[in-house]
């Protein structure tokens, strides 16, 4: 971590994007709030969170832009755009407005995915490789510890003097990103010109990841445990309701011990993944998710909290063990594509995941719920790290080797 801090530009970009979650989580939570204020429709509210879901399923064609053009300036603008997008919700001033605040959303989920697949691609260009896990730690370790902050900071505001400062709040801290993005001094190589039909191109991402083994191993390992991971979404209500017996406002208690254990995992995250590796961290942290899941079902409350900590510490190490092999497995003329391309082949079973157990939270018992999700992702932490032939390939540190969107890497074994 010192190393990373005694960079320049290393602390210029973490700072700036630290500055933007707190904006990004103050925001999303208040407009749901806003648009239930305003129409007094809960429905209405939850469809502030699917626009911004939808605009994140952009990720194939904002990936693309962050691999054709330099990341420096992109992040500049599209930090820009979003601070604009932002302001323009000052127009809602009542319910017949309230249709503005759903375009407005989708273009953030869009300008998110945007910001995220150009900051990988550029910290893998900017730093060290040696430096990339601290990197991914900190800036983890930033949106988890933030995340139990920020949007209480949100409504705490938007109650207090309504929409306008959570607004400015959060278009200050996208202006605060683009100045530190701005302040760099890094020097990228210019984007490889397009080597295919745009097509081609846009699913060069998703086709690397076929081609290459531990890639291909991530995702699939990812997709198992996410079709399970979302009901820890609805699940802990019922853990505090019929384990606990305790009020739903309990959650804000466990929140922030996952939190607290999110900042321990993040700390410990790149000292654990330079003796293991990037794969095994990801299977580590899936094995420490799936022991939370079993405590979960014990009717205790320093069990629950225990659990709730040690899942802050697995949602962080696969945060950053994935990430920093997307990084350090992909050619740089690829990197925002892959990211994106991971990025929704994630969000889509996550986000069924999520309501199929609000459905079947109703009607099965929680404990034989978070028996099966420890079933389950015990299973993707063994996919993932069973792979004998995979590293052998790609663990010796060396890249796989590719073309701009055509990667020569022969099919392997995926089994």
């Amino acid at each position: 971590m010192r190393a990373l801090l005694a960079h320049r530009d290393a602390r210029f970009y973490l700072a700036g994007q630290a500055l933007s979650t707190v904006g990004d989580n103050a925001l999303w939570l208040a407009m749901g709030i806003w648009v239930k204020i305003l129409t007094g429709s809960s429905s209405a509210a939850g469809l502030v969170f699917f626009a911004f879901t939808c605009g994140i399923l952009l990720a194939p064609v904002t990936g693309l832009v962050a691999d054709r053009v330099r990341r420096r300036p992109l992040l500049i603008g599209a930090n820009l755009a979003a601070a604009a997008g932002v302001c323009s919700l000052l127009l809602v001033q009542g319910r017949g407005q309230v249709w503005l605040i759903y375009p407005v959303m989708f273009g953030y989920g869009a300008l998110s995915s945007l910001i995220y697949s150009a900051q990988t691609a550029l910290l893998a260009v900017m730093l060290p490789a040696d430096l990339l896990g601290e990197a991914n730690s900190l800036l983890q370790m930033a949106a988890m510890g933030l995340r139990v902050v920020s949007p209480l900071l949100g409504a705490g505001l938007l109650a207090w003097a309504g929409p306008l400062p959570v607004v400015l709040l959060d278009a200050a801290t996208f202006v605060a990103a683009a100045g530190a993005v701005a302040a760099l001094r890094v020097r990228e190589p210019a984007p490889a010109p397009a080597a295919a039909h745009w097509r081609a191109e846009l699913v060069a991402g998703i086709r690397y990841v076929g081609h290459t083994a531990v890639l291909r191993r991530l995702l699939i390992a990812g997709v198992i445990a996410l079709l399970v991971f979302g009901f820890f979404e609805t699940v802990p209500f019922t853990v505090i309701g019929q384990g606990l017996h305790r009020a739903p406002a309990f959650l804000g208690v466990l929140e922030a011990v996952m939190g607290i254990g999110a900042l321990a995992g993040g700390a410990m995250a790149a000292p654990v993944m330079r003796r293991t590796g990037e794969r095994a961290l990801v299977a580590l942290a899936l094995a420490v998710a799936a022991a939370a899941c079993l405590l979960l079902i014990l009717p205790s409350l320093p069990v629950v909290l225990a659990a709730m900590g040690l899942l802050g510490v697995g949602i962080v190490w696969v945060n950053v063990g994935a990430i920093t092999l997307i990084q350090r497995r992909t050619p740089p003329a690829l990197l925002g594509r892959v990211d994106a391309a991971l990025t929704i082949a994630i969000t889509v079973p996550q986000t069924a995941s999520i309501a199929l157990g609000a459905a079947l939270v109703a009607v099965v018992d929680y404990r034989l719920l978070l028996a099966t999700m420890a079933v389950v992702i015990v299973a993707a932490a063994a996919y993932l790290a069973g792979w004998p032939r995979a590293r052998k390939s790609t663990e010796s540190g060396a890249m796989p080797p590719a073309s701009d969107g055509q990667s020569r890497v022969p099919v392997g074994n995926i089994g």
